[in-house]
């Protein structure tokens, strides 16, 4: 059977700025502190925290729809690429995003899915509000 994360968050700006700001090598490195290498066209490579995190965009439709073929280094090399898929959406004056990842493999899916948070929704919040 197939693995699937499942995660919804509201932050505090536009879901068009929470697009931009993902997609943006500069503030998604600001937002978690780590180096990342990202593009905004099908094909482009992704890496994040140091290439702890890595695949490659799949879709990009501008400012909505973010898809990855996605893994980190805990990926063992037989386990096939999962796929994150970012959706972005207006929630008042803030953003929503949806969060659906697919195929993380067992022994990554608890690290992965509390990961998220820690390393995602934790501190782009605190980059949005100072």
């Amino acid at each position: 059977m197939r693995s699937v994360i499942t995660q919804a968050i509201v932050l505090p700006a536009p879901a068009k700025a929470l697009f931009e700001m993902y997609l943006s090598a500069a503030e998604h490195e600001a937002i978690t502190g780590a180096p990342v290498t990202i593009g905004g066209t099908p094909g482009s490579e992704f890496r994040a925290f140091g290439g702890t995190l890595s695949g490659t965009m799949v879709a990009v439709v501008r400012p909505v729809l973010i898809v990855q073929s996605w893994r980190s280094t805990a990926f063992k090399p037989t386990d096939r690429d999962s796929t994150l898929i970012l959706s972005f959406r207006p929630e008042g004056d803030s953003g929503q995003i949806n969060l659906v990842h697919i195929d993380v493999p067992d022994h990554d899916y608890a690290g992965v899915n509390e990961g998220w948070g820690k390393y995602y929704w934790t501190p782009w919040r605190k980059y949005i509000e100072r």
